[in-house]
């Protein structure tokens, strides 16, 4: 008579855990030093997590700028994983400000690229657009004397826009209109 085999079950958090109740105080600093010291997303994790180093966004800014403008033109570009880096300072700490700042610098980011080449890509200025409607929700959202310094860049941003055709232009106005701020052009 043949025995059922139980099914094997996927690991997740709630296995994590419950092995994480039996760690004691070294045990859980000896875990997250390994961990830590197992990747830079990790270490750019905990420095923003806690507020360590002079920028907490800087290690995501490089991730972006190596994805969306690599300094050498032979190098893959790649907007997920750009965006990628976002997503993980939203899961590391995740400040509006912080989230702000690094959408629009995407965006600088891809008019800099354009200064030097073109790109006939459409899903490429897709998601600048996209990116550009969240990074103006976000500034929107912020205390009043927090917006005009990326308002002027957001501004600037719309218009490079401008001139790069797929739409680009039309869809900054649109979502700069939608937000009230056509008057301010």
């Amino acid at each position: 008579m043949a025995t059922k085999k139980s099914p094997k079950t996927s690991p997740s958090w709630s296995g994590v855990k419950t092995r994480l109740v039996d760690f004691d105080r070294a045990a859980l600093l000896g875990l997250v030093q390994d961990l830590y010291a197992a990747s830079n997303d990790n270490k750019a994790f905990l420095h923003a997590r806690f507020g360590l180093g002079d920028d907490p966004l800087e290690p995501y800014k490089k991730v972006i700028t190596r994805w969306i403008n690599p300094p050498d033109a032979r190098s893959p570009m790649s907007v997920s994983k750009a965006k990628k880096a976002i997503s993980d300072y939203r899961k590391a700490l995740g400040q509006p400000e912080g989230l702000a700042e690094l959408m629009l610098f995407y965006c600088e980011e891809v008019f800099d690229f354009l200064a030097g080449c073109g790109m006939e890509d459409e899903g490429f200025y897709d998601a600048l657009v996209r990116m550009f409607e969240q990074a103006l929700k976000y500034v929107l959202a912020l205390p009043k004397a927090q917006q005009a310094a990326f308002l002027a860049r957001l501004d600037r941003v719309r218009q490079l826009g401008q001139n790069i055709g797929w739409g680009v232009g039309d869809d900054f106005n649109y979502f700069w209109s939608e937000a009230g701020l056509a008057g301010e052009q």
